[in-house]
């Protein structure tokens, strides 16, 4: 499990516009916010990545890089991009069950046809140009995920108070 306030494990992704992610490459004035999604099978991702997008000013506005990322392949991911209306959502795809789990991601099976075989659940982590991360929330089902209206508010309390990250006792 990834603890606040300790580092990340780093991701190297292809992104659909035929260009390569790094998070350690990253320089956010503030923050990253990395939104893992279950993929394109997912309308509750495709509702969830289109508010990203109704926001995404909002959060580039105060200093957070955002990434969409999933387990999917490119070709599901490019179909994301193309359907989806979330256009400005860099989208990285090819996420290994590996890494997911390093991220405490929890893993699924395909339960439909229209399901890839394995993929991961939902999670939202807020990291630190540092690398360490700040919060996270992670989901056990494609349901109840934080809406980034609240996010927002959140961050600009954090940023107001100088709140510290939580939950860093072990």
């Amino acid at each position: 499990m990834i603890t606040p306030t300790h580092k990340v494990p780093n991701l190297t992704l292809d992104l659909v516009n035929g260009t390569q992610w790094e998070l350690q490459k990253q320089s956010p004035e503030k923050y990253t916010l990395l939104v893992f999604y279950r993929g394109y099978h997912c309308p509750k991702c495709k509702e969830q990545l289109e508010e990203l997008k109704d926001k995404l000013d909002a959060f580039t506005e105060r200093g957070i890089n955002v990434i969409g990322i999933s387990m999917d392949s490119e070709k599901r991911a490019k179909k994301t991009e193309d359907e989806w209306d979330i256009e400005a959502i860099p989208i990285a795809y090819g996420l290994s069950e590996k890494e997911a789990r390093a991220w405490g991601l929890y893993i699924s099976t395909s339960i439909s046809d229209s399901e890839p075989e394995i993929f991961s659940e939902p999670g939202l982590f807020l990291v630190k140009p540092d690398t360490t991360l700040y919060l996270s929330s992670i989901q056990t089902m494609p349901f109840a995920r934080p809406h980034f209206k609240d996010l927002l508010n959140a961050i600009d309390f954090i940023e107001k108070k100088g709140y510290p990250a939580r939950g860093v006792k072990q």
